[in-house]
């Protein structure tokens, strides 16, 4: 049976939605889009469901991309996607930013060892090594937050070829750089929903939606402090 997932992103300076037709038929938005999401991606979503001729109730699921990101705009991708999951009474799929970092690398260099970094601000990078197997991304677990050279025993640590892929490595160039580790340029600095939808229907497929009330953002910093934030501002 053929599955309809959205997906949409905010988390970092992109904004992109894309949508899933029948397993594989996709359509994408995407802009560069520093503090302006919450003009961009409703205007996307109803741009994509226009041209696929359907509506949000249509739909199997919709997905989200919930962070690591920046603060703020992971708090908008989130409230989106719970008002239209809510309006259109459709489960949520969070999807990890790094996670999709890693798909757009594989989908652009075919490698499947990943070395995903996130400029956090603050002289530190969200990261993570994501590896590839039986058509499975692991690494999730892993995600966290650090100083660019508490990496670099890391690295050392590592050997074969790895792509690259996330704005950290534009900011810190030498991130795991050691002999014997092949990198790769992933072409993908920024997330994109695109790259989202993969995740979500593997995902999708072993129970992974959940209801709007479960929808939960990963920020890796200042966890508490998100609890705290008003609801608007």
């Amino acid at each position: 049976m053929s599955t309809r997932i959205l997906a949409l992103d905010t988390a970092t300076e992109a904004c992109s939605a894309a949508l899933m037709l029948d397993d594989d038929v996709l359509l994408e938005r995407f802009t560069f889009a520093p503090r302006e999401h919450t003009q961009r991606i409703l205007p996307m979503v109803d741009s994509l469901l226009a041209e696929a001729g359907i509506t949000l109730n249509s739909l199997d699921a919709l997905a989200f991309g919930r962070g690591p990101g920046s603060f703020t705009s992971v708090r908008i991708g989130i409230g989106i996607a719970q008002g239209l999951a809510l309006g259109a009474n459709l489960p949520l799929i969070g999807v990890s930013t790094l996670a999709a970092l890693a798909e757009g690398a594989r989908r652009q260099t075919g490698v499947c060892q990943v070395l995903t970094a996130i400029d956090a601000r603050m002289g530190e990078v969200y990261w993570a090594l994501y590896q590839r197997q039986a058509g499975v991304w692991l690494g999730e677990e892993r995600e966290a937050v650090a100083a660019p050279e508490a990496l670099a025993s890391l690295g050392a640590s590592l050997s074969g070829c790895w792509a690259t892929a996330g704005t950290g490595w534009q900011t810190y160039p030498t991130l795991f750089h050691h002999e014997g580790l092949t990198l790769v340029a992933g072409h993908t600095l920024l997330p994109s929903a695109r790259d989202m939808l993969p995740l979500a229907l593997q995902h999708y497929r072993h129970g992974g939606a959940q209801p709007v009330a479960l929808a939960e953002p990963t920020y890796l910093r200042n966890e508490v402090a998100w609890k705290k934030l008003p609801s608007r501002g």
